[in-house]
């Protein structure tokens, strides 16, 4: 018997992919490793909160200060469950510059640090009416706030059928900010380890005082009336598809390529949230259906992939369209039962602000100031982005495809300002898929 002849291009590819397999891996076990490292997993003291460089008086809370201007932090000592899911702050006195935040922490969250500036933690702050969220830069959210001013937090738990069905929404809190008893909008926060926030009040300079109101209370008809059950609130832009629970619906007429539907997600993908999934349920008349990244305000009637400022992986003819509308051959086919996923391999020093150079209108927040303005571009504008060069100056990431959690490929493109967002592309009657946008958290 002869030799089996070795094709050296396949092997290299066999051995690309398998080395690809592993570095997922690994990229997963050393997301949950470094979560429990930035925040062991220990056992709250209940009735025992933390503070540093604050005094605390009741539930009057003031700032000390002190010879290094450190932030000062009260964390309460239990953390919101879902029969007290919400506290308020009152400002009694301003201090010299109302540096003052309100919000979610972990309960071995570091005592120098104001709530929304770490990992794990979300904060609305009076000085500037900016949202933190596990960094440094804000972003705009709500009105500023002055003595007298309540701000508000809590946590908008599902119901726990929704859970049942969406184990990964366990991981993901969706923390909602009030002020003067107006709801200012809401965040998906990434819960810690051991899956628990606590109220929390950061101070930053002399004469600031609250009193914390731990047992405030939000009407619960308020709260059911604001939740949504089925996942609306994870979306931007549904056109022509429908949704129901997690699965996305096409709805458009099929009849030309003007007829995308097209559904964006709310958020951009980033370091904490780097991949989704969609798996296909009904292929439809033609299985034309597109798993992607695509940059906020893509046009509305263009698979991802088409336009610049994306990319997808085409589940009829397994092309990869890369800003154009001419694709190249990427990998298989998929059809009904498969499951696409896709996501990005951040730089290990990427930052989510400064390297996709995100604006103020970027959507990793929601509420109504953030909401009014145009979601759609037309062909000038979309050449105009493209004249900016903003493909060519971004952070170069590495976005990858699967196909039933084996790597298919990747490519390396650019970061556009403001981050790439989650988008599927349908085209013909009868297509279904089931959205899983948070498959690897936690």
């Amino acid at each position: 018997m002869g030799a089996r002849k070795v094709d050296p291009i396949r092997e290299l590819v066999d051995m690309e992919m398998r080395f690809q397999n592993q570095m997922m891996n690994v990229w997963r076990r050393h997301r949950i490793r470094h979560a429990q490292e930035i925040f062991p997993v220990r056992p709250a003291e209940p009735g025992k909160p933390r503070f540093e460089r604050v005094m605390v008086d009741g539930d009057i809370v003031s700032y000390l200060a002190n010879p290094h201007n450190q932030v000062g932090i009260y964390i309460a000592s239990d953390p919101l469950t879902p029969e007290d899911y919400y506290f308020e702050v009152e400002i009694l006195d301003s201090g010299n510059f109302a540096t003052i935040g309100v919000g979610l922490v972990p309960q071995r969250y570091p005592t120098d640090s104001q709530p929304g500036w770490r990992a794990f933690s979300v904060g609305y702050h009076a000085d500037d009416g900016k949202l933190y969220k596990a960094n440094g830069f804000g972003k705009p959210f709500g009105p500023k706030s002055q003595v007298g001013d309540r701000i508000g937090c809590g946590i908008k738990f599902p119901k726990p059928s929704a859970d049942q069905e969406n184990p990964a929404a366990q991981n993901m809190a969706k923390v909602f900010f009030t002020h003067n008893g107006k709801e200012v909008g809401i965040v998906m926060a990434l819960l810690p380890p051991d899956g628990h926030l606590y109220p929390a009040v950061g101070m930053h300079s002399e004469g600031e005082e609250v009193k914390v109101i731990l047992d405030a209370e939000w009407h619960y008809e308020d709260l059911e009336l604001m939740a949504v059950d089925d996942g609306e609130d994870d979306w931007s832009r549904l056109y022509d598809v429908k949704l129901n629970g997690t699965m996305l619906e096409y709805s458009g007429r099929g009849k030309s390529i003007h007829d995308v539907g097209l559904a964006q997600a709310r958020y951009a993908l980033d370091t904490s949230n780097h991949y989704f999934e969609i798996e296909i349920v009904d292929p439809g008349e033609n299985c034309y259906i597109a798993i992607g990244i695509a940059r906020r305000n893509y046009p509305k009637n263009r698979h991802p992939g088409w336009n610049k400022g994306s990319v997808a992986y085409h589940a009829d003819d397994g092309k990869i369209f890369v800003g154009s509308g001419v694709g190249e051959q990427f990998g298989p086919r998929c059809h009904k039962g498969d499951i696409m996923g896709c996501g990005i391999l951040f730089p290990n020093d990427y930052d989510s602000e400064a390297d996709s150079d995100q604006s103020p209108d970027d959507p990793d927040v929601s509420n109504r100031e953030l909401d009014e303005y145009p979601s759609d571009s037309d062909s000038e504008d979309e050449n105009m982005w493209w004249r900016q060069g903003n493909d060519e100056q971004g952070t170069k990431v590495q976005v990858f495809f699967t196909r039933n959690g084996k790597i298919v490929g990747t490519k390396q493109v650019s970061i556009p300002k403001g981050g790439f967002f989650p988008t599927v592309g349908m085209l013909s009657s009868c297509e279904k898929v089931r959205v899983d946008l948070h498959p690897l958290t936690g």
